[in-house]
């Protein structure tokens, strides 16, 4: 509008009156601040490294074995996903989601993420997913705090269920507002198949009880080859 006003002016070799010239200066200020504004939501705060002495976890899915269940199912346990600050949140029970107190004892294995494969847009046409309605209607975010956020508030307000509303559809929620790696088809299914194979081992003793576990499956089904070693 700006470049129109002024080639209207320079074809007719007219001068720009003072208060056209305000005009533009206004609209040119309030578009160079909205650019700014969306400049700096792209902008990713730097974060801490992970501390499992202080049960800091940045940016990351985070697992816990259940007692007895993870010793006969090793891909069953508990999850939560961790804030930018790395406090912990689980969704724990009916209408009530955990902070930074991970229910079931200490973090055994993390997945950290990548804040660069998620998609932050401040309105519709600023997504960076291929499916932005789709991602819309699930709830989008311009930071990964918020999401975590909104799904905190979305899930206060839901009731416990061990096969369709558990901790794993919480961190699920979570993902599909962030459209992590440009999906919003996250659920429990691929959620514990992604911390299965790419998840890491807190320490060694963690390790161990990892692989005893594995073991312990593979005894109770009857297979007798060696688990290969994994790469803490």
């Amino acid at each position: 509008m700006v470049q129109r006003a002024l080639f209207l002016v320079s074809s007719i070799g007219g001068s720009i009156s003072p208060r056209l010239n305000l005009s533009m200066d206004i609209e040119a200020a309030a578009v160079d601040k909205d650019f700014s504004a969306k400049e700096g939501l792209n902008e990713l705060c730097p974060l801490n490294g992970v501390d499992p002495k202080k049960a800091r976890f940045p940016c990351c899915i985070v697992w816990s074995p259940l007692p007895v269940v993870s010793w006969l199912a090793p891909y069953i346990g508990h999850v939560g996903i961790c804030r930018e600050d790395g406090a912990v949140l689980d969704f724990a029970g009916s209408n009530f989601v955990n902070i930074d107190n991970f229910a079931y004892g200490a973090v055994a294995r993390y997945l950290q993420l990548d804040r660069e494969q998620c998609c932050f847009p401040p309105n519709l046409s600023a997504h960076t997913c291929e499916q932005s309605y789709k991602h819309a209607e699930q709830g989008t975010a311009i930071s990964w705090d918020d999401a975590l956020h909104s799904s905190m508030q979305h899930f206060s307000h839901k009731y416990y269920n061990l096969f369709t509303c558990n901790c794993h559809s919480f961190v699920a929620n979570c993902l599909n507002r962030l459209a992590y790696k440009g999906s919003v088809w996250w659920n429990m299914l691929n959620l514990a198949a992604l911390i299965l194979w790419k998840g890491q081992w807190v320490d060694g003793i963690a390790f161990e009880i990892g692989v005893y576990v594995k073991r312990a499956d593979r005894k109770r089904k009857g297979q007798t080859e060696e688990i290969p070693i994994l790469k803490r």
